[in-house]
């Protein structure tokens, strides 16, 4: 048996209630590790192009990786995937908790789910057996209210990942709860899961993940746990990322101001919503499965008009509603992060939607009579938790924001379109390309635009982590070199596919990555073959697009995000060119810079063969792949 994988993918059609399973071979797994991977791969193959994201042909798919449940460290994540109803483009979303770990356990690497239910319906499996279950009496409840009417009926020990209210009602921006709070959030797929009427998946289960060789793999996992140490372990370990909020702010690096203003001038408060005082408010600590690092908590406001309690905010949910919205109070943060939990929404476009609203107020493209009478104005802490519970409800003008800042923009119109900060609809994450300018290319280029999780990193604290051989960061820093993003990102792509906790992989030598492939399931594995590996999948998660007819460099980036600004004088000229970037980038792929196609033969030595026959075809007026 090959370690690592439960060598199990099931097949839900919720059309008709049928129940299959299919059994990948090998090579399969090898050549795409597991998340996102194999998902794109499943779904390019069984997903005509051009479908409707929120229609009954758009498969939405849940995956873990090799690693994933296994004793490797930081080993907790899954990827739900799909064409998102919000970009048009390649969508998936990447959580941590239990609920990946639980799905092997229960007997599946992934789950893929095609149609649409005729009445609200929830997956239960228990090793191996799979139920499709009457999800009515939990239509509409929010999502701890579900999970404990869920456990209820099945069990505390069960975990489950579930839509909230926003989801069922499609908003572009909802996204998909599990453990209580840990969010698959980007790219609008709780609107996927709702359109399919698909409530919830519970899962059981005790079953072994195999192991190629146990005692090597345990080995492993006391070798890289005792060479943990260093600045990032201790801030994640006391802290999580909350730590970073007020540097991120006084560096640059958090967007203020819905991304116009500057930190020290603008938000110089930012102390109040970092580190110490958010933790003043935890109640307890807690990790994913397996975790040495714990950087979650709950916190609880005992009193006030933010009384509340649920999991810690972490650094990209306050950056969003705190400095984007120019609000440093702290307990309203924690409050709207409940509240999106609750309600299953996107923190990052839930904030970003709202600081869109404050500034076309603040312009006066709309008023108090557009706005339900609130008064939108810069750090209101009041206005911007009543517009919360607003768009969580799709009510009055939170109606108008539910579906994020483009067609926000749209239906407002006078010019509100200058102030929606998105790319390709995808509202951006809380890191400026001008203080990290590896940002623009993947803002732009990545197949989920909008996304700071899939490359862009290269230069920030902790990137590349030690071992990577790569050029000297700061020639990265100037001129955007292709190659090493190129290099970068596809390394991100499988770490990403493994399993493995983003974060938590710059706490660790990287070789533990390769290391713990090789002992876990059986391979010999070197970084060289991961990073080509990571290049398969993003090729596969490019051609998804570009068979949907679109074209990554035809997407804006926004041009305040990029433009010249005295803060970032210091940074290539305060200006990023990001048409450079892209070039290099695209020179380093092997993809054309006007089409962005890749090279046939670069897919062809990745194995990719019919998908350079479908890319090939793009160039036939004929064909029904060209329409």
């Amino acid at each position: 048996m090959l370690g690592g994988y439960m060598e199990k993918m099931l097949i839900v059609n919720l059309s008709t209630g049928e129940l299959t399973v299919q059994e990948p071979d090998e090579q399969f797994y090898r050549n795409f590790l597991g998340g996102y991977g194999i998902g794109a791969r499943f779904i390019y193959r069984h997903q005509k192009p051009r479908v409707d994201p929120l229609g009954p042909e758009n498969i939405l798919g849940f995956a873990t990786g090799p690693l994933t449940g296994t004793p490797a460290l930081i080993a907790s994540r899954y990827t739900v995937m799909g064409k998102s109803p919000l970009t048009g483009t390649w969508g998936d979303a990447n959580a941590g908790g239990y609920f990946g770990p639980k799905l092997k356990f229960a007997g599946y690497d992934a789950v893929f789910f095609f149609g649409i239910s005729e009445k609200p319906v929830y997956l239960f499996i228990d090793s191996g057996k799979v139920e499709l279950r009457d999800a009515t009496k939990v239509w509409g409840k929010d999502t701890r209210e579900t999970e404990a009417i869920v456990r209820a009926e099945l069990g505390e020990d069960v975990p489950l990942t579930c839509i909230g209210p926003a989801g069922e009602k499609r908003s572009l921006i909802s996204c998909i709860i599990n453990d209580g709070g840990r969010a698959a959030g980007r790219s609008g797929l709780g609107a996927v899961m709702g359109s399919k009427k698909l409530k919830a998946v519970a899962l059981k289960g005790n079953l072994s993940v195999p192991l190629s060789d146990r005692k090597e793999t345990s080995r492993l996992r006391k070798q890289y746990l005792n060479s943990m140490s260093g600045l990032l372990v201790d801030l994640f370990q006391d802290y999580g990322t909350c730590a970073i909020m007020k540097d991120a702010v006084d560096s640059g690096d958090a967007p203020v101001k819905n991304w116009g203003g500057d930190g020290k001038t603008d938000f110089p408060n930012a102390a109040a919503i970092s580190d110490e005082n958010v933790i003043r408010y935890q109640i307890r600590k807690y990790g994913c499965y397996g975790c040495p690092l714990q950087c979650g908590g709950r916190v609880k406001v005992e009193k006030g008009p933010y009384k509340s309690e649920g999991r810690k905010p972490e650094y990209e949910t306050i950056g969003a509603f705190g400095p984007l919205c120019l609000n440093d109070n702290i307990e309203s943060i924690i409050k709207a992060n409940e509240i999106c939990d609750r309600y299953g929404l996107d923190t990052v476009s839930t904030g970003s939607s709202i600081a869109f609203a404050i500034e076309c107020y603040d312009k006066g493209i709309i008023a108090k009579g557009d706005t339900d009478g609130i008064e939108l104005t810069w750090g209101n802490h009041e206005a911007i938790i009543e517009l919360t519970e607003k768009i969580a409800k799709r009510e009055g003008f939170g109606a108008v924001l539910a579906d994020g800042v483009k067609k926000a923009a749209e239906r407002i119109g006078d010019g509100a379109e200058e102030y929606a900060i998105h790319v390709q609809g995808q509202e951006l994450p809380m890191h400026h390309p001008k203080k990290t300018p590896g940002y623009a290319t993947t803002y732009k280029i990545d197949p989920t635009p909008g996304r700071h999780t899939q490359g862009g990193a290269a230069n920030v604290e902790g990137f590349p982590p030690e071992g990577m051989d790569l050029p000297e960061i700061d020639e990265y820093t100037a001129s955007g070199k292709g190659e090493i993003h190129k290099k970068m990102s596809n390394f991100i792509h499988a770490v990403n596919c493994t399993g493995l906790c983003l974060f938590g992989i710059t706490c660790i030598d990287v070789n533990a990555i390769p290391d713990f492939i090789n002992s876990v399931v059986g391979w010999e594995c070197t970084m060289d073959e991961l990073i080509e590996t990571g290049e398969r999948i993003a090729n596969v998660r490019h051609a998804f697009n570009l068979r949907e007819g679109l074209n990554p460099l035809e997407f804006k980036i926004p041009k305040r995000v990029i433009a010249k600004s005295q803060q970032f004088a210091d940074v290539v000229g305060g200006e990023i060119d990001v048409d450079v970037q892209v070039s290099d980038y695209l020179k380093a792929m092997e993809w054309d810079p006007q089409t962005g196609k890749p090279s046939e033969r670069r897919l062809i030595q990745l194995g990719l063969s019919d998908i350079a026959d479908e890319i090939a075809e793009l160039n036939d007026t004929s064909s029904p792949l060209h329409t």
